[in-house]
């Protein structure tokens, strides 16, 4: 038998601390990647807005992570601006009968806190005339209009209240995006969380 001599002994101890030391590093490295990926931007103002118009954080988090991916600056090429890509119209229409007291411009939607409060309370109302999350964020892609159009479609909807099929395929995507990315926030950090889900 051969003898173990003290310098194996080390060697082996080395070999055991650099593995765990890249196995912690790997860790660190895919948590720090994830975070970046799905980050909690905004927290602050996400969570004053899903507690004042009760919607899911994770919902929110999905939508400005597929809208803008956290950039208060983003506009569309049709014109949509800020975190949650409030287009022009609605932004008027959401002063018009739902901002009695408001009196913010445009430019204000690329204040975080502003976005999200318009977006946040946008999604409220639609969660409430459809009923159904995926629905919802149909309309908040493709616009009340076309949501409304093929809800009275039988090839697009059985029941007039959910949509089994969505003939823009920029809006299956997108309603599918913010769906996973919702997901993702849950097991991130919400998951256990009672407050994640009003």
């Amino acid at each position: 038998m051969k003898k173990i001599t003290v310098k194996t002994v080390v060697s082996l101890i080395l070999i055991i601390v650099v593995l765990v030391g890249i196995g912690i590093g790997c860790r660190f490295l895919n948590q720090k990647i994830v975070s970046d990926t799905y980050p909690l931007k905004y927290e602050t103002e996400i969570t004053a807005a899903a507690d004042k118009y009760h919607v899911d954080k994770a919902l929110i988090f999905g939508v400005i992570k597929t809208e803008s991916d956290f950039n208060p600056q983003a506009v569309s090429r049709a014109g949509a601006v800020g975190l949650m890509q409030i287009m022009p119209d609605t932004f008027e229409w959401m002063q018009t009968y739902y901002k009695e007291e408001s009196n913010h411009t445009m430019e204000d939607l690329r204040d975080p806190a502003v976005n999200i409060d318009y977006g946040v309370e946008l999604l409220s109302i639609l969660l409430e005339k459809y009923g159904n999350e995926e629905t919802a964020l149909c309309a908040y892609n493709g616009g009340v209009g076309h949501v409304d159009e093929w809800l009275k479609d039988p090839q697009y909807s059985d029941d007039g209240k959910t949509l089994k099929a969505v003939p823009f395929n920029e809006t299956n995507n997108y309603r599918r995006l913010v769906e996973q990315h919702k997901s993702i926030y849950n097991k991130l950090y919400f998951s256990g969380d009672s407050s994640a889900v009003k």
